[in-house]
């Protein structure tokens, strides 16, 4: 291949726009002013939206692994439904902690919606349960 140059003939190409940048805030940080705010990463490309951080976004987040690991739901590796209850007791059992240790620190609806989580995950875990106790009988 004639267009590709030799190793000895590459040239590499250092970025020294890092180093103006780190001695101008160096600069900056001694003559006590605050760094002027970086330019954005990518004009081009969105930021992505994120769900705000709360107790709700994350017990709805164990809510929906419970419901994958009791079949209610599929997993995200499998197109159909698989029951895993030693998975499915663990998060029930982290709601519950979460419920017990954020007492009294809950809004009316925050509590409302991790006891209606907590208590459909628990029936339905019963159920399974006992199904799985009833076909071990046979």
């Amino acid at each position: 291949m004639p267009d590709e140059p030799k190793p000895e003939e590459q040239k590499i190409v250092v970025d020294e726009d890092w180093k103006s940048q780190v001695e101008a805030e160096r600069e900056q940080a001694q003559h006590g002013k605050e760094p002027a705010e970086k330019p954005a990463e990518s004009a081009e490309q969105p930021a992505e939206q994120m769900p705000p951080p709360n107790l709700t976004f994350l017990t709805s987040s164990l809510y929906l692994q419970g419901t994958i690991a009791l079949g209610m739901l599929p997993g995200p590796t499998s197109d159909k439904p698989e029951v895993d209850l030693l998975h499915a007791r663990h998060v029930i059992d982290l709601l519950g902690m979460l419920r017990e240790k954020t007492e009294g620190n809950r809004t009316e609806n925050e509590s409302k919606e991790i006891d209606a989580m907590l208590h459909e995950l628990r029936m339905s875990f019963l159920s399974l349960q006992q199904k799985q106790a009833d076909a071990d009988a046979v």
